[in-house]
């Protein structure tokens, strides 16, 4: 089941589990293509050299320098999106990633299915075909795309490992809910930004879980933090 929020694509996988998605539009894809047509036309040409050196035939050579342009014009995209999570180099350098309709990782079969259909996209010229589709679809879907049941998405950037607090690790008095830890742990991820004035009005509302006050509880907030991401 999706549907589009905020210009946000929303999956709720059979696990029951929420994913938010950004498609990705035109401009940025064409962005990523100019990247991996250059990427690409450097390795290929790149292979062709070896080859003329290896290959003394004129004739022998033209043959492998077909397969040699076919090999790369097809592999590079379906590998890259096979072996390196969807991302070819210019989705990797402008944050994009290849999915599945259902929020997956993509597949031979959806991979091989989407790339070969990039003949039909450039028809009748310049990729009208695949603008024109992705310019009427809500998910900005070229044919290729459709078909091969796949979407290109924002890449979600990692999130920031939270800092260890410099203190002792120390257990939670009583369960806090993860929301409670996490603001607990994000607390002293802020420290070094907060006045210390500050750090120690939040330490004194925070004495019904210290059993203390001023910096006495400040530093038993700090160890319990240390206790939670460690």
């Amino acid at each position: 089941m999706n549907f589009l929020l905020d210009g946000r694509l929303s999956l709720i996988t059979p696990e029951g589990v929420r994913l938010q998605l950004v498609p990705a539009g035109p401009v940025v894809r064409a962005y990523a293509w100019a990247i991996d047509f250059l990427a690409w036309g450097i390795g290929a040409s790149v292979l062709l050299s070896i080859a003329s050196v290896l290959i003394p035939s004129e004739k022998l050579y033209s043959g492998v320098a077909t397969l040699l342009w076919f090999f790369a014009y097809w592999a590079y995209p379906v590998l890259c999106e096979i072996y390196a999570n969807g991302r070819t180099l210019g989705k990797h350098v402008v944050g994009l990633q290849v999915l599945r309709a259902d929020g997956l990782p993509v597949r031979w079969r959806e991979s091989v299915l989407r790339n070969l259909l990039l003949v039909a996209d450039f028809l009748p010229l310049f990729y009208a075909s695949g603008l024109v589709a992705m310019l009427f679809d809500r998910q900005f879907r070229r044919l290729g795309d459709i078909v091969a049941g796949t979407q290109v998405v924002y890449r979600d950037k990692p999130p920031k490992r939270v800092e260890v607090p410099d203190a002792a690790p120390l257990p939670l008095p009583f369960p806090l809910t993860p929301e409670q830890q996490r603001a607990l742990a994000d607390l002293f991820a802020r420290e070094s930004r907060l006045p210390h004035g500050r750090m120690l009005e939040l330490a004194d509302f925070a004495e019904p879980l210290t059993g203390r006050q001023g910096e006495a509880s400040l530093e038993r907030l700090r160890g319990m933090a240390a206790g939670l991401v460690r």
